[in-house]
């Protein structure tokens, strides 16, 4: 398993938080996804045979929010 971090750009509220939760947990071979408000990222652990960064990354955006960096 792998993790990455990603910087997100544009979470205001709890709300913003799960559903960045629920877009990145829909993306096949991810195992945990923790958000962090406060923080503005997300740590991903993920299996590298089944998920790419392009992907979460995508799920991300697609959820409305960017990812910084």
């Amino acid at each position: 398993m792998t993790r990455v971090v990603f910087e997100i750009a544009g979470m205001t509220c709890n709300h913003c938080k799960m559903r960045v939760e629920k877009a990145l947990k829909a993306v096949k071979g991810v195992s945990a996804v923790e958000v962090s408000l406060s923080r503005n990222n997300a740590v991903v652990t993920f299996d590298e045979a089944a998920a790419s960064l392009p992907a979460m990354k995508a799920a991300i955006e697609d959820a409305g929010y960017e990812v910084a960096g």
